[in-house]
């Protein structure tokens, strides 16, 4: 569809008509994404809608489909192909190989980074050589991805699971350690994946987008969101929030533009409420920073920017930065809405302490070293998260190397479930 789309768009001169032939791509690529991904979402909604108010009725129009894999990112990356052409950023291909080559690259098809047509496609088609230290640092990236799956995310699962699940049963204290481990999992995961792709197209040649700096020692909410998911920021930045009139008109639509963008970013996570409130917590979270006008103060530095050590305001960013996104995370895991509610009440409610346990017997001292090894180098090269080991001297990045390989040895988890959080989206 878009492959067409993107060609009558090119050889159109009426505004009107290339107007259209956009929105048809737009609607058809939505049309098949909201099919899979929100059609039982909701049928669901409604039925509980009806329920509430008196209407006895079960959902009997909710279909059995399997969501295809990755299905939001290659939707909005073949959408930014039609974009791309309206806009006269790019020319469309009129090889239909090559435009399926765009949208299936398989490093990083089924979750990110998310490509614009304007920086992947015009790769595919350059002429490429093989580039020993383009190769060499794809190499390293894949490593880097690995460890922070293997060694972090897989072996944080079995933990995070058993909280997650049976949070009724433990005090605020386990609740909180649960969800802040949950923090270091899915970014690790999500990262991980991501570095595995860039590094993977590396080998191949191919530039992908940066798709995290090192969100966790973000300042406020906003440099958070310029650090995490990227690409998906990015996208919405260009094609619907600056649509939208982004921030260039009264303070009011500018607060609209942000919760449309917050909501419809909880959306295309999952068809879920918990998703919608996670959405709407950042946009509630992000308001205040941007009517302050602090949304853009460190888009171009990084925390302890001249110094070894962070300020004493520095740290305190960090923490309530973490702490407010950790927080957001309670809506992000949790399977409905109400266990959210539930899960906050008791960590308000609760103020028990109790020493938490693993759940297959190991020793939680040693996942604890290991987060916090993990923040302290991630600290050290904050600076460049294209380079995990770039040392000067050979001996530090070998030894790197050896304790990265030995950790993946030593945390793999056969038991966890090693599939990327991102996968389901």
């Amino acid at each position: 569809m878009d492959y067409f789309v993107g060609i009558k768009i090119d050889s159109s001169d009426d505004k009107k008509l290339r107007k259209y032939w956009l929105w048809g791509s737009v609607g058809f690529n939505l049309a098949l994404l909201g099919f899979f991904k929100y059609y039982n979402f909701f049928v669901d909604s409604w039925v509980d809608m009806l329920s509430a108010i008196g209407y006895n009725t079960t959902s009997s129009w909710t279909l059995r489909v399997i969501l295809p894999v990755g299905i939001s990112f290659y939707t909005f990356q073949t959408m930014s192909y039609s974009f791309d052409v309206y806009y006269k950023k790019l020319k469309p291909t009129k090889d239909y190989l090559t435009f399926a080559a765009f949208v299936s690259f398989f490093p990083q098809l089924v979750a990110g980074p998310i490509e614009r047509a304007s920086n992947l496609l015009s790769q595919i088609v350059k002429k490429r050589t093989f580039n020993k230290q383009q190769s060499v640092d794809g190499l390293k990236l894949i490593l880097w991805g690995l460890f922070k799956k293997i060694a972090i995310a897989d072996s944080l699962s079995p933990i995070v699971d058993d909280i997650f699940t049976n949070y009724a049963h433990y005090p605020a204290s386990t609740l909180i350690l649960g969800v802040t481990l949950f923090s270091f999992q899915v970014y690790c995961d999500f990262s991980g994946y991501s570095d595995i792709a860039i590094g993977t197209a590396k080998l191949f040649g191919i530039e992908l987008m940066s798709n995290f700096k090192f969100p966790q020692f973000a300042r406020n909410v906003a440099e958070y969101w310029q650090r995490w998911h990227i690409s998906l920021s990015t996208w919405f930045r260009h094609y619907l929030y600056i649509p939208l009139g982004g921030s260039r008109g009264s303070k009011l639509k500018s607060i609209r533009n942000i919760s449309i963008i917050f909501l419809v970013s909880g959306l295309w996570h999952g068809a879920n409420w918990t998703f919608v409130f996670w959405g709407a917590f950042h946009a509630v979270m992000f308001i205040p920073v941007f009517l302050m006008g602090r949304n853009a103060i460190y888009k171009d530095s990084v925390v302890a920017q001249n110094s070894i050590f962070p300020s004493l305001t520095e740290i305190g960013q960090l923490i309530l930065t973490f702490a407010i996104v950790t927080f957001s995370r309670i809506f992000f895991r949790s399977e409905t809405i109400t266990d959210s509610f539930i899960f906050i009440k008791r960590i308000f409610t609760d103020f028990s302490f109790a020493t938490y346990q693993h759940p297959l017997g190991y020793r939680m001292i040693d996942y604890y070293v290991l987060v916090i090894l993990f923040v302290i180098y991630e600290y050290i090269i904050r600076k460049d998260e294209r380079s995990p080991f770039k040392f000067k001297s050979k001996y530090v990045r070998y030894t790197i190397y050896s304790l990265v390989i030995m950790a993946m040895l030593l945390y793999y988890d056969a038991s966890a479930d090693q599939s990327f959080i991102y996968f389901q989206f």
